[in-house]
């Protein structure tokens, strides 16, 4: 008996020691989980059995256990019982963790959008575009090629878009063309242009010093918007997702996710230290609201002057806590939506008749970062360098997480959305489509 009571002494000890250095992953893993299916299920309109067989379905997040209450709008996720995380959702700013039951009563601003235009033809408006026929189109061939990467490769939208007009669209089992799907770091791009057009409004210039108090009295204070927007700074940062790391600490554990790359120090020099990070998004969105008198001013501003200028209604931008929009990561919008934006791009700011930014802005983002191997422009990423080698090197693209993009290639009149769960073999993808158009 003895011996028996032992062992149980010491199972107890190992489980509990296990419990206590495993608990700050338990929080993030729940964390992600609460918050991926609050958006899901309030944002995307998708059920909580598919989130969690589709979304959720993965190690080692498959290990919570996730419920919603539709009442209060709101996800819980607990991992084994020991821990759990809360998300709320919010009209107008998506779904938020809670850090705190105050959190899920404190009263909020939300951002004033217009309505949709329902009556002109996509992409100008939403209305079904007049069936046009390209006699330089490979058809079989371009939906062979777009059929490709669905199924195992766990595409779940695909639109091509050649001289404005749908030439290709395909969703997988559950998706169509109302579907709202999370671009991920796709949010990123779309950042970018808030500053392309706060540029163009003259409202600030890139090259301006980061207007950031704290930095003012060591190095840092010679860090520009530019080389934030370009990721050389020379700040720290660990964007690691494996492990705890600056980024997944941002993301489900801070209240105001612009200020955690601000403390960090320089550990590399400025425009010569190319080092990915969604915290310098995030300051970046802080920097975005620090040009604007109110906070209402700032959340209505993106969807005023871009998103819903150019139609991008279903589009919804999350916000934290503190009601800044988390521009590293939580853009959710339609496939065709995303379309839009790479078209705006395609026809260099111009939006059916209106500049919207100014042309020179697309050869600024495509500029390559200094010491990124030509892969990476101003929170957009290229080709330059030849990475995929059967696709023309003035492409550029929004990436996203788990194979979210959109391609834009100039030359070819082109503008290509996929959505998906997974990567897929990205040259052999765009290789065929670019051969079905002689």
């Amino acid at each position: 008996m003895k011996i028996f009571k032992r062992i149980l002494l010491l199972l107890v000890i190992t489980v509990t020691i296990a419990v206590i250095y495993n608990y700050p992953k338990l929080n993030i893993l729940a964390g992600y989980s609460a918050k991926n299916t609050a958006s899901s299920v309030f944002i995307a309109k998708r059920s909580l059995e598919i989130t969690d067989k589709t979304d959720n379905n993965f190690s080692p997040v498959n290990l919570a256990d996730d419920y919603i209450n539709e009442n209060n709008k709101s996800a819980t996720s607990s991992v084994f019982g020991l821990l759990t995380r809360k998300a709320i959702y919010r009209e107008g700013l998506g779904a938020v963790l809670t850090l705190s039951k105050e959190d899920e009563t404190v009263l909020y601003l939300s951002p004033k959008r217009k309505a949709p235009n329902q009556t002109t033809p996509y992409p100008y408006g939403n209305a079904a575009q007049k069936d046009t026929v390209f006699n330089n189109i490979d058809y079989n061939k371009l939906n062979n090629t777009v059929a490709s990467i669905f199924g195992k490769r766990q595409t779940r939208a695909v639109v091509v878009i050649y001289k404005d007009q749908i030439i290709a669209e395909k969703y997988a089992k559950g998706f169509n063309k109302d579907s709202r799907i999370l671009g991920w770091s796709m949010t990123k791009s779309v950042l970018s242009t808030v500053f392309g057009v706060m540029q163009y409004q003259q409202k600030l210039h890139v090259m301006d010093k980061a207007p950031i108090d704290s930095w003012q009295n060591d190095e840092r204070k010679n860090i520009t918007i530019h080389n934030l927007l370009q990721m050389n700074s020379g700040l720290a940062w660990d964007e690691n997702y494996d492990e705890i790391s600056d980024a997944t600490k941002m993301l489900f554990l801070e209240r105001d996710m612009t200020k955690m790359q601000e403390e960090k120090p320089l550990t590399g020099k400025i425009n010569a230290s190319w080092n990915y990070s969604s915290g310098t998004s995030n300051l970046l969105s802080g920097i975005v609201r620090s040009k604007f008198k109110t906070h209402q001013e700032y959340l209505d501003y993106w969807y005023t002057n871009l998103i819903d200028k150019i139609g991008m209604n279903s589009m919804i931008l999350e916000a934290d806590l503190a009601g800044n929009y988390v521009a590293s990561s939580y853009a959710w919008a339609t496939p065709r939506d995303w379309g839009k934006f790479g078209l705006l791009y395609l026809h260099q700011g111009n939006w059916n008749g209106e500049q919207i930014f100014a042309k020179d802005w697309v050869k600024y983002i495509t500029e390559p970062t200094p010491t990124s191997n030509g892969t990476y422009g101003a929170q957009f990423w290229l080709n330059v360098g030849g990475r995929l080698k059967d696709v023309p090197k003035k492409m550029f693209f929004a990436d996203g997480y788990q194979g979210q993009r959109v391609y834009i290639l100039p030359d070819q009149d082109l503008v290509i959305v996929r959505m998906a769960l997974s990567w897929m073999d990205e040259n052999t993808f765009l290789k065929g489509i670019l051969e079905s158009i002689k």
